[in-house]
Formats: C-alpha cells, sequence, structure tokens
C-alpha cells in the first residue's frame, strides 16, 4: 500500500512540473496600498505638535522629536553645528551626566540618539511600554535641559576630526561633495559635512545658542507609536512634561534660492588614482512635484539596481565599473537626481559616453511594459516592506510631517506609483536627467583623464581639498 502511494504521489509531482512553465518568471500579485494604523494628531498650547499613533502588536513604543533644524539652518561659518548639536543633546544635561543618561536606557530597555539631516534634526528612539513614563522623562529632559559637557564637547570634536579625515581619504566623499557645492550654490545644502576649520571653532556657547534657537516646541513635531497607555493617560504625560517649555520665534529657513541646472564639468584632481569617480546631475523634483512619481519609477528603471539599464549597460556589457547606478537626494526646497559611477582611469571617454547614451535614450523612447511593471513592482514592494517594523512607520510619518507632505501620502504611496505611464517618465527623465543640463563632476587624476573629459566640454580643474 505505501509503495502505491508513493508511486501516485511521484506521479503527481511530475504532472505538477510539467504544468509550470519555468522559461517565465512567477507573476508577481498587486502590492496593497498600506493601511495606516489609528492616529490621533494634537498640539499643546506652546504649538508643540503630538501624534499619537495605535499599534498594539509589540510591547514596545517607538519615538521621534524633530525640530525644523537640520544642516540648512548651520551658519556660514559653522557647517556642521546642527549635526554636532544633535549627536550633544544625549551626552548630558543638568540633572544626568552621559553615564547616567546610559544606565537609566538600559534598565528600562530603551534607547535614544540624536541625529541631523539637511532640513530635520531629530531625537529617535524607543522603549518598552511599560516603561513609557520614564522614557518621555529622558527624552524631554535631553530636549530641555542639555548641558553640553565640555569634556564631551572635544570628545566628540576629536572624532569627527577623525571621521572627516576618513571620509575625506575617499574620492567618492570628495566627488559628492564638489558636486552638492556646484549644483546648490550658495544655499546650506552645499555643503556636505563640516570642515576642519568648523570643527575647531565650535564651543558650548555656539553649540547652545543652536540648540537655544533652534531646538523649540512650536517648530516641532513629537510622534509616539506603538502600544499606548489611553488617549488621556499619554496627553496627560506629554502635557506634564513638554507643557512648560517656552515657545519662541520661529527662524527662518535660508531663501530657496538655487543655481540654474547647466551643463559644466569639474575635475578634481587627485594625483595617483587609478580610476575616477563620476556624478552627473542635476536639480530635480521634491516629493510634492507633479513629476516627483515618474522620476521615481523612472529612476528605478535606469539605475535602481542590479536589473537596471546602467547597471546592465556599463558594468555587465561593457565591463567598465564595478557599480553604475542613478538615484535621488530628496530634500525639502528641491532635489537632486543624478548618474553615479566609478571607472579605471582607462575608460573614462567611453564610459561617459555610455551613461549619456543611457541618459538620451531614455527621454526618447518609452520604456518597456516588462520594466515599468517590475519597477513599480520593486519600488511599492520596498515601501510596504519598510513599513513593518514601527521604526520604520515612525521614519515614513516623520517625513511627512517634517517635510509637508499630504496626510494621505503613505496609504496613496503604491497607488501613485502603479499609475505612472511611459510617456510620463519619458517626460521625467528628459527632464531632470538630461545630459545638456547636466553638472558633470569627476574625481582622479588630471594628468591622466584631463584630455579625455575636455571632449566633452570645457574643463575646469580644482585641487583636491
Amino acid at each position: 500500500m505505501l509503495k502505491k502511494g508513493l508511486v501516485f504521489l511521484f506521479a503527481g509531482l511530475i504532472t505538477m512540473a510539467q504544468t509550470i512553465d519555468r522559461t517565465k518568471p512567477p507573476e508577481t500579485p498587486p502590492i496593497p496600498s498600506y493601511k495606516m494604523p489609528p492616529a490621533h494628531e494634537t498640539k499643546l498650547d506652546n504649538g508643540l505638535r503630538v501624534v499619537l499613533v495605535e499599534d498594539p502588536r509589540f510591547p514596545l513604543v517607538t519615538a521621534r522629536l524633530s525640530f525644523q533644524a537640520g544642516s540648512k539652518f548651520d551658519p556660514k561659518d559653522l557647517p556642521g553645528l546642527s549635526e554636532t548639536t544633535a549627536a550633544l543633546l544625549t551626552q548630558g544635561t543638568k540633572t544626568r551626566s552621559f553615564r547616567e543618561i546610559a544606565e537609566e536606557l538600559a534598565t528600562i530597555g530603551a534607547s535614544l540618539n540624536g541625529n541631523s539631516s539637511p532640513d530635520v534634526l531629530t531625537i529617535a528612539g524607543s522603549v518598552l511600554a511599560e516603561n513609557t513614563p520614564k522614557f518621555l522623562d529622558l527624552l524631554a529632559d535631553v530636549a530641555l535641559n542639555p548641558s553640553f559637557p565640555e569634556d564631551e564637547v572635544q570628545l566628540r570634536k576629536q572624532n569627527r576630526k577623525q571621521a572627516l579625515l576618513a571620509q575625506r581619504s575617499q574620492s567618492s566623499f570628495l566627488a559628492r561633495e564638489k558636486f552638492d557645492e556646484v549644483v546648490f550654490g550658495d544655499h546650506p545644502y552645499s555643503h556636505l559635512g563640516p570642515s576642519m576649520e568648523a570643527i575647531d571653532r565650535m564651543d558650548q556657547a555656539a553649540i547652545r545658542n543652536f540648540r537655544d534657537v533652534h531646538v523649540i516646541p512650536n517648530h516641532a513635531v513629537l510622534i509616539l507609536l506603538g502600544r499606548l497607555p489611553t488617549r488621556p493617560e499619554i496627553l496627560k504625560m506629554v502635557s506634564d512634561r513638554f507643557g512648560s517649555w517656552q515657545q519662541k520665534p520661529v527662524p527662518q529657513p535660508p531663501a530657496a534660492r538655487f543655481p540654474e541646472s547647466k551643463r559644466q564639468l569639474v575635475l578634481v584632481d587627485r594625483p595617483g588614482s587609478v580610476q575616477a569617480d563620476i556624478h552627473i546631475g542635476r536639480l530635480s523634483a521634491t516629493r510634492t512635484d507633479p513629476g516627483y512619481y515618474p522620476l521615481l519609477v523612472g529612476n528605478a528603471i535606469l539605475g535602481g539596481g542590479a536589473n537596471s539599464r546602467l547597471f546592465n549597460d556599463v558594468r555587465e556589457k561593457r565591463g567598465f565599473a564595478y557599480d553604475a547606478h542613478s538615484e535621488l537626494d530628496r530634500r525639502k526646497d528641491t532635489g537632486v537626481a543624478a548618474a553615479v559611477t566609478q571607472v579605471r582611469n582607462e575608460v573614462v571617454e567611453p564610459a561617459l559616453e555610455a551613461v549619456f547614451s543611457n541618459l538620451v535614450e531614455m527621454g526618447k523612447t518609452p520604456v518597456t511594459a516588462v520594466e515599468l511593471s517590475d519597477a513599480k513592482n520593486y519600488i511599492s514592494g520596498v515601501f510596504v516592506m519598510s513599513l513593518e517594523t514601527q521604526a520604520g512607520v515612525a521614519d515614513q510619518i516623520d517625513l511627512v510631517k517634517t517635510m509637508g507632505l499630504p496626510n494621505d501620502y503613505l496609504e496613496a504611496f503604491t497607488q501613485h506609483v502603479r499609475s505612472v505611464e511611459p510617456d510620463q517618465i519619458q517626460a521625467a527623465v528628459k527632464k531632470y536627467f538630461a545630459p545638456d543640463q547636466a553638472t558633470i563632476v569627476v574625481v582622479g587624476d588630471a594628468s591622466k583623464i584631463q584630455k579625455p573629459l575636455e571632449k566633452f566640454g570645457s574643463v575646469t580643474v580644482e585641487k583636491a581639498k
């Protein structure tokens, strides 16, 4: 009987195998839209916006306290001040030392740290839900009462100098630094990080002043997500800890004025380099621009991964580079679309021609149905997966609130992606990846690559800093 059963099972498996067409990849089912958990938004009398999001799946609470105080608010002579302030907020307060903060966090199963982006300064953390009140005590203390101890300031400066030395030893960092400088012009977005001189000038007074001016309640949003107490209870906790925080005049952001995008070629001379780091791009759409979603899908097809056109052509077909990709840098006041690669000195000319050819081709002819479907599935899938964790949801809600995005941004995202058509992609790529309006920054040995680069236009040569 057993032998007879095995025969039938084996025959069934053969029949199943014969009905599967292994020459075609399995079809991806439609990616569902994201459904936001219940949320409640209110505002304290001092202007602090509070967003409460219920997520009872895990005994955890995740927090984001974000301020419109990113690096674009850095003084001109102190680039990196926002970054330094964010890093030092959790290093000591008027009543707690850094060690005491660390020990309390460990005791209640929590984390807490500060970070800064071009637009936003954020204090981020999480805690076991049962210890939410103690966590809010710490969060309020580092936001309202940071002391910026002198020994921690000096340690931070030492460590940042070492990190900057390591960054500046990489040609990819130098390329990004010069690219941002040229594309953003005089706007503070143009500085990628601090300079050695700026780090030397930073002191307690400058850091405290930045905190006093920019880390204020009426320029901030507090997001609490997870297994929260009842709404009246959590609102009372927040009000008790943050309600006495005095509001102040809101600093005006720098004017969103940027240079006109035009063809220019800058070579940063790095003698001895055996390869050239290449950035080609220009200012592009923000998340609120009508052309954003076509650009997002077009970017995925052009250079968004190992199945993209740039990767398959420049790396796989021609063997010019280990990596070739395109990317979108999305900020509140503008965006950047860029193609990036690193190639051997001897192939700089054909590699640039190959990148330009791909950019032009995508602006001239529609993408294929397979490319379009794959890109939409990939973008939607990655987006939905990023929202599987509390931290991912908190980050996305924080993005919506700090970047001024529509309240339905998260729930409408996949729908917007799926609605993109080939002609929209053509128009977006033709506008934002146009080689004739692109800034081209190359870092490499000028004695080896300047002449090949001159075939693409007038070259401005600068020494590596």
